[in-house]
C-alpha cells in the first residue's frame, strides 16, 4: 500500500499544500495537536508528516512516541508567524550526535 504525505498547521500556513496533492490538516489550535498527530501516525497511512513548527513544539508527547518507530517521519516547517528555528536545532543535534560537532552550522 502506498503512504501519503500529511501536513499539519494552521489553517494559513497549510493551505497552498493541497495544491501539490499533499493532506492537509488545519489544527489552530496547538492544544488539539497531540490528538491529532497521534490519529494521524496510528492510521499507518502516511509515511512523512510535516508539521508547522509551532504544532511541532506543542506535541512533544506524541512527537517522542512515534520517534520509536519507523514511520512516520515528523518533519517540522516554519508557519507564517515566522521561523522559529526547530528545524535547524533539530538537523544540529543530529550532525553533532553523529560526528562529535556541529560542523554544519559551527555552533
Amino acid at each position: 500500500m502506498a503512504k501519503n504525505i500529511a501536513v499539519i498547521g494552521d489553517s494559513e500556513s497549510i493551505k497552498g499544500f493541497s495544491a501539490i496533492g499533499l493532506d492537509i490538516f488545519p489544527c489552530d489550535d496547538p492544544a488539539d495537536s497531540q490528538k491529532l498527530l497521534k490519529k494521524l501516525a496510528d492510521s499507518d497511512r502516511y509515511a512523512v508528516i510535516y508539521l508547522t513548527e509551532e504544532i511541532y513544539n506543542s506535541a512533544e508527547k506524541e512527537r517522542a512516541r512515534c520517534a520509536e518507530r519507523l514511520t512516520p517521519a515528523l518533519i517540522p516547517i516554519p508557519g507564517v508567524k515566522g521561523n522559529m528555528q526547530t528545524g535547524r536545532n533539530r538537523l544540529s543535534g543530529f550532525v553533532e550526535k553523529a560526528v562529535g560537532s556541529d560542523i554544519i552550522f559551527n555552533n
